[in-house]
């Protein structure tokens, strides 16, 4: 889909000191300060939603709070990255902000992150419709491929489009992109909805993405490495010469993945009859396949796999496993440690959570 561009209702071009940053820590550890204080330039407020981290660790935040312009928010326990997301939105929005910068706590940004960030959405024909600019990054285990035209994901177009003149230039039309470096204009935020919190962690970003599409908005990516990022913990293994990646995710996370990439193909996939839990299920005994040759663990991940798969052909959602007494987010869930002006006393104007 192309859009055609209307400058006189497009959203005024935002700065730097316009952008909130949301980084959601769990167990941080002791470089996560060193990795705020790149971000603390380059944006107005950072708000880091603590997912029930242990007394030294939110010490450590503590500590780094002395960046006035660090907003912390305690979770009594681990409430998921969605949830933790909505909260960060939610304050960002109370303090005025009207886009937000998303973050993972191991992500290492560029200086020119949020700058080039900022400046696609500002080259964005139509940016009204645009519900995210995300950041290509490089990998921290080195083991990532180049972006290029055909990868799944990118929106090669056709001459004379709007999308092959972005292949050309400085960003990219994606069918997703990650949550960490993703900037977020508010105003789609609200249009579009939270992100949804009962699928816990992963498959957040895609399935926000994916409903942003089913809209109508754009998602788009930047050409240029703005971070650098790793997913799970990889390692490489070789069998008769041929070499091979394995995350080495955890169980919670195998969990998480089979579930939630089920619900995907339900409800985005494009299968006849009951096809797409087939689909789901070679997906899942590969993951079993590539976690039985190399991950540690295999008795309990590969568990974790079936049982995800099941959940998500069943539709049973939220966290694998619920500490008893827990209920929704609300004042009781979480904890502000910082003192920062509520909605209405804020001078920057912006997008109010409703």
């Amino acid at each position: 889909m192309t859009h055609t561009a209307s400058r006189g209702s497009d959203p005024p071009a935002l700065a730097g000191a316009d952008v909130c940053a949301i980084v959601v820590s769990y167990h941080p550890d002791a470089d996560f300060p060193l990795r705020l204080r790149s971000v603390s330039p380059q944006v107005g407020t950072i708000v880091v939603v603590d997912n029930g981290s242990a007394d030294a660790e939110r010490n450590l935040l503590r500590e780094a709070a002395s960046d006035p312009k660090l907003d912390l928010i305690f979770n009594i326990e681990n409430f998921g990255l969605a949830r933790a997301l909505n909260i960060g939105i939610q304050r960002a929005a109370m303090l005025g902000y009207s886009s937000v910068l998303l973050l993972d706590q191991d992500s290492r940004v560029d200086r020119d992150m949020v700058r080039t960030l900022v400046d696609i959405q500002a080259s964005i024909p139509d940016r009204e419709r645009l519900a995210v600019v995300g950041s290509n990054y490089s990998d921290i285990t080195l083991r990532a491929p180049a972006i290029t035209k055909g990868t799944p994901g990118v929106t090669t177009g056709t001459p004379g489009t709007i999308e092959q003149a972005a292949l050309d230039g400085d960003w990219e039309e994606v069918e997703f992109v990650i949550t960490s470096g993703s900037l977020v204009p508010l105003a789609a935020y609200f249009d579009l909805g939270p992100f949804r919190e009962e699928f816990f962690i992963d498959y957040v970003d895609e399935e926000y993405c994916r409903r942003a599409k089913a809209k109508g908005y754009r998602v788009v990516r930047s050409r240029k490495h703005l971070m650098s990022h790793a997913i799970g913990s990889p390692t490489q293994h070789e069998i008769f010469g041929v070499k091979k990646w394995t995350t080495n995710h955890s169980p919670d996370r195998r969990y998480y993945i089979a579930r939630n990439n089920t619900v995907l193909l339900r409800e985005y996939g494009n299968f006849r009859a009951g096809m797409w839990a087939l689909k789901s299920l070679s997906r899942c005994l590969r993951q079993c396949k590539r976690i039985m040759l190399h991950e540690p663990m295999k008795t309990r991940k590969i568990a974790a796999v079936i049982q995800g798969w099941w959940d998500g052909i069943r539709g049973r959602m939220g966290p694998r496993r619920r500490r008893r007494g827990a209920s929704t987010v609300d004042s009781d869930g979480m904890t502000f440690a910082s003192d920062r002006k509520p909605p209405g006393e804020h001078p920057r104007g912006g997008v109010r959570w409703p």
